[in-house]
């Protein structure tokens, strides 16, 4: 199998788009806070089971990376023009709230609306896994960790920010 210099041109632009989004919304946040994540998050209250900040510069980059791989997958499917648009608009969708939940949380301390937004992210996250499946079922199942993860941090959200009310 040859893979064409057009399709692996694609590929990174399709992993590159999460990767770089993540990064802008990390600067941005830090910009505007004036304070690097890690004290913003060693100075909060957390319950026992958050993690240490060094996992959040670990997990995020590798679910950008199954993310860039599962759009690049929709993308190249032979499906239909309309099904493949509608997976690729939520796809765009929660990347959008994805880059706006670090600004909200770490960059304004709005971690209630951060908390609110998390949760509408996971929501539009499972019905592009929903709509990933109808058309690949590879690119659905490389956001299960994604969607687990959203669990996770919807849950951690809600328990900072009740403790640092």
């Amino acid at each position: 199998m040859i893979i064409s210099v057009k399709e692996i041109k694609k590929f990174l632009i399709c992993v590159a788009i999460p990767l770089l989004t993540g990064f802008l919304s990390s600067m941005i946040a830090v910009l505007l806070s004036q304070t690097s994540f890690q004290i913003q998050y060693a100075q909060l209250i957390k319950p026992d089971f958050a993690p240490s900040a060094g996992l959040f510069s670990i997990i995020w980059p590798i679910l950008y990376i199954l993310m860039g791989i599962s759009a690049y997958i929709i993308r190249s499917s032979n499906k239909s023009t309309q099904k493949i648009n509608d997976a690729i608009f939520l796809y765009y969708l929660q990347l959008v709230l994805n880059f706006l939940w670090s600004i909200l949380f770490f960059g304004l301390g709005l971690r209630f609306v951060a908390f609110v937004e998390s949760v509408i992210l996971a929501l539009v996250l499972v019905i592009m896994i929903y709509r990933f499946y109808k058309i690949d079922k590879t690119a659905a199942i490389l956001n299960i960790p994604y969607i687990i993860w959203m669990v996770f941090v919807i849950f951690l959200s809600y328990f900072i920010w009740v403790l640092n009310k």
